[in-house]
């Protein structure tokens, strides 16, 4: 029987109108909605179905908003598909807390409040440090770090072969977009940011975004859940922890993370939430792994007839 892991999009997936149509169409949807707009204060599907654009794209609306369509594609998922098991959990960058919310270690209340605080803070760490990020196509993953060392940037996101994200101060990221395509780079493309995440620019939103899980009841994972940090599974709850808080200045290992999982016999990946970027990482991780995603009403009834099927 084949094994399933649950993913989740992370930051730069939202766009307007995310969610709307399964709000319209499933009550449970909507009050999932509903009780995000009131633990948070503010109607934040308003700003998921209708923006504006400019609004959505605030990191303190743009985790939660993610966070939330996510939660709602597995909750209309686990609804349209009661037969839907799954062995592990993981999410890109914001997508964890996504994903360990999945496996019962924080409520999705608790994972909403803190996901617009985290953004907030990174978004106070942005404002203050001036940086930038860029996509580096077409080279391996020690040329670039050669680059990044000579440039004085830093690796961000190791997505899948041939896609790696580098970040750091914008004075020189021009220089090291400029470094990889001399080291054989078919493209380095910045990318429309606030700043330099999973870089040591965002240390500022570090000791504040630890204070605000020290509020919040962190259980063990009821399946394991991947760490961005390690590329292995999350452990105690104090280790859970310390790693979200070390993952907002570490790179996200994410293809380590699921070849890590391949590896261990999981072979059918569904993904949560806006977009289908992590699919696509994953085809190019595995042309052989099964992947479905959940998105809309039509992916949704996609993914269930499948399960079914």
């Amino acid at each position: 029987m084949s094994k399933t892991a649950l993913l989740f999009a992370g930051q730069g997936a939202q766009e307007v109108g995310m969610g709307r149509d399964l709000a319209e169409k499933y009550p449970l949807a909507q009050q999932w909605f509903d009780r995000a707009n009131e633990a948070l204060g503010y109607d934040l599907a308003k700003v998921c179905f209708a923006g504006p654009d400019e609004e959505l794209t605030k990191t303190e609306n743009a985790q939660p908003g993610i966070f939330l369509v996510s939660w709602v594609a597995f909750e209309l998922l686990r609804e349209q598909a009661p037969s839907l098991s799954f062995a592990a959990t993981a999410g890109l960058s914001l997508g964890e807390f996504t994903a360990l919310t999945a496996a019962g270690v924080l409520s999705p209340e608790d994972g909403l409040k803190v996901v617009r605080l985290r953004g907030r803070y990174m978004q106070e760490a942005c404002d203050a440090t001036q940086g930038g990020m860029a996509a580096v196509i077409g080279l391996d993953e020690a040329v670039t770090r050669a680059v990044c060392q000579e440039a004085g940037v830093e690796v961000a996101n190791l997505n899948c072969p041939g896609q790696i994200v580098i970040s750091g101060r914008a004075d020189r990221m021009e220089a090291a977009c400029a470094l990889a395509k001399a080291r054989g780079a078919r493209r380095a493309l910045p990318l429309p940011v606030a700043g330099a995440y999973h870089s040591a620019l965002m240390a500022g939103a570090q000791p504040k975004l630890e204070e605000a899980l020290r509020g919040i009841p962190i259980n063990l994972p009821n399946v394991p859940v991947i760490s961005n940090v390690t590329a292995r599974p999350h452990e105690a709850p104090a280790d859970i922890h310390r790693r979200l808080v070390e993952q907002v200045t570490s790179p996200v290992r994410w293809e380590d993370s699921m070849r890590g999982l391949i590896a261990q016999g999981f072979t059918r990946f569904i993904e949560l939430g806006p977009g289908t970027a992590l699919s696509g990482f994953l085809k190019r991780i595995d042309k052989n792994a099964q992947v479905f995603n959940v998105s809309n009403v039509s992916s949704l009834e996609a993914t269930a007839k499948a399960l079914a099927g």
